[in-house]
């Protein structure tokens, strides 16, 4: 490693050195490719979730941290609610999906192929907190557990 700010070298995560030691949720498998324990990443998280077909994801959030997706595969569904009401979002390969910090929601992939996604985080921790329920109360102050753990 060079002292040398300028020519910081590059890190290669290669598919096989994916990573499914982070923070997981039922009914999907999430994957840590980029991130502070994995290449030193000090702003940044980065994997991959894939959703089986015909299966949901339990509710979540991830904390203080921004999420972008891109769908890879498949056809998934991010759900969210909006009052008293569950909105969807049907995606397919090619599309994005922005989820603001602190945002209970859940994937769902109602298809009949393994839907696979790339997630990028504002956070070099793979941070996931698990739901009862999409309005479940959620502690902003802290970590983001949910009020009253």
């Amino acid at each position: 490693m060079t002292e040398d700010l300028w020519h910081t070298p590059l890190v290669h995560i290669r598919a096989g050195d994916v990573r499914g030691d982070t923070g997981q949720t039922s009914g999907m498998t999430r994957l840590e490719a980029v991130s502070g324990k994995t290449c030193g990443s000090s702003k940044l998280w980065m994997g991959q979730t894939h959703v089986a077909p015909v299966t949901k994801s339990g509710d979540h959030h991830h904390g203080h941290a921004e999420t972008a997706i891109y769908v890879v595969s498949g056809h998934p569904a991010f759900v969210f609610a909006d009052g008293d009401r569950e909105v969807r979002l049907e995606a397919g390969p090619g599309d994005y999906i922005f989820v603001p910090p602190y945002a209970p929601h859940r994937e769902e992939n109602p298809g009949d192929e393994e839907a696979v996604v790339v997630i990028a985080r504002s956070s070099q921790e793979g941070i996931v907190v698990n739901l009862e329920s999409l309005w479940s109360a959620v502690d902003r102050t802290g970590n983001g557990a949910p009020a009253g753990d």
